[in-house]
């Protein structure tokens, strides 16, 4: 069964274009060849990169039980995040803007999910709680049983 899984980078304080870059080099890449490729990239936005695609396979493990072998990067796109807006002194008593840009970056995997069966606590729960009223039952049955003959006795043993 085809299973997909997400993670998500935001405010990351480097230029959209230069994670665009990075992001272009593993677009479509099984994740072992991409982790390999970043890991030998000279460029600064490899490794907030390889840190999202590893939380991603993470994710994809815990959270979907996929196989990390048959996992692929699907889709990975890369938006603007807020400005933070500077100015820079310059001669002459003036100043001029710097605009300190951010990244938001998504990586979708997509793999093969490992089929578990699983059993669920609330059915099992719900079957011993039905077992356990049967035997309680039987005992209150039992006992009723016992007064009954008890009384019976007593009121003989009176006569």
């Amino acid at each position: 069964m085809k299973v997909q899984t997400k993670a998500q980078l935001n405010f990351l304080r480097m230029t959209p274009q230069k994670v665009r870059l990075v992001a272009g080099l593993v677009r479509g890449l099984e994740v072992s060849r991409a982790l390999e490729q970043l890991q030998f990239s000279s460029k600064q936005a490899a490794l907030p990169v390889k840190k999202l695609i590893e939380s991603a396979i993470a994710n994809a493990k815990h959270n979907h039980n996929i196989k990390e072998e048959t996992l692929k990067i699907e889709t990975i796109f890369v938006n603007e995040g807020s400005v933070l807006k500077r100015w820079m002194p310059r001669a002459m008593g003036r100043a001029t803007p710097l605009r300190k840009k951010s990244s938001h970056i998504t990586v979708i995997l997509s793999g093969e999910a490992e089929e578990i069966k699983k059993t669920t606590k609330k059915t099992e729960t719900k079957a011993e709680a039905k077992k356990e009223e049967v035997k309680t039952e039987e005992k209150v049955a039992k006992k009723t049983k016992e007064v009954k003959t008890t009384k019976k006795v007593t009121k003989k043993a009176k006569k």
